[in-house]
């Protein structure tokens, strides 16, 4: 396998080619995949150029993207695959709010080794590899300071939409009536990759999403935990690609959101 540096720069280099379509196209025809669920035609152009950018560059490297339906590889038995969200936050790109970003991490195995965030509408590039550190337009970043919830500004992830989204909102709306009665201030960004760089950059002091799905994931969770983040699932387990949840936070706060999520799923 190549150097990791050499790996990065191919990482970034496909992650700007994306990101300059994100901000120079029209969205083009949106389908429907699902309950309140879109997929646009600049998603797939996305994809497709950064696939064939990543296979010029990485031929013997596998890909998975959020739009490559069932033919995408299993993570979990994978030996280094690039995972993809082409627009994460699609929703907000369709109704013109800046909050979403192209994601682009690299998982050997089951954990992410490397991660490219790029939301170009905020001129924001994150990138981390593992032990190394992350970083914002190439400055290093370390997570928020927040002694406690009463001082910390939380996201949540997006409510759930699709079969069986009444059950799985039940404990959503649970988890965010806790965080109001706690933290200074509760946040929905609509971007998962948001969520866990913004976690790092200390934007904020943590995120609780209520999946795990790993396009949406890796990048930002190999971010978070460079800066110094906890990254578990919300049993407090340590996350990986069969984590039910994705919780960030600070190493002050983290127990107590994990203490707060517990008792509200009670």
């Amino acid at each position: 396998m190549s150097d990791i540096s050499a790996l990065l720069a191919i990482a970034r280099g496909a992650t700007a080619a994306g990101a300059a379509l994100l901000t120079t196209e029209e969205a083009g025809a949106v389908h429907s995949k699902g309950d309140r669920d879109f997929v646009t035609q600049l998603d797939l152009k996305i994809q497709a150029t950064m696939q064939r950018r990543l296979r010029a560059h990485a031929p013997r490297i596998t890909f998975r993207g959020e739009e490559s339906g069932t033919q995408s590889p299993d993570l979990a038995h994978s030996e280094w695959t690039w995972v993809l969200d082409p627009i994460d936050g699609t929703s907000n790109f369709i109704h013109n709010i800046p909050l979403c970003a192209v994601s682009l991490a690299l998982v050997h195995r089951d954990s992410p080794i490397l991660g490219v965030i790029r939301a170009p509408f905020l001129g924001l590039e994150y990138y981390a590899t593992e032990g190394q550190g992350a970083y914002v337009n190439d400055r290093p970043i370390t997570t928020g300071r927040a002694q406690h919830l009463r001082d910390a500004i939380i996201s949540i992830g997006d409510y759930a939409v699709g079969p069986g989204a009444e059950a799985k909102n039940r404990t959503r709306l649970a988890v965010t009536e806790a965080l109001a009665a706690e933290a200074e201030r509760v946040r929905m960004l609509g971007s998962a990759a948001l969520d866990l760089a913004w976690t790092a950059e200390g934007r904020i002091d943590g995120c609780i999403i209520m999946s795990n799905k790993q396009w949406d994931m890796a990048a930002g969770v190999l971010i978070a935990r460079e800066s110094g983040a906890v990254v578990t699932d919300s049993d407090g387990s340590i996350h990986n690609v069969r984590s039910r949840h994705t919780v960030a936070a600070n190493p002050i706060i983290s127990q107590e959101l994990l203490q707060l999520i517990s008792t509200a799923q009670q």
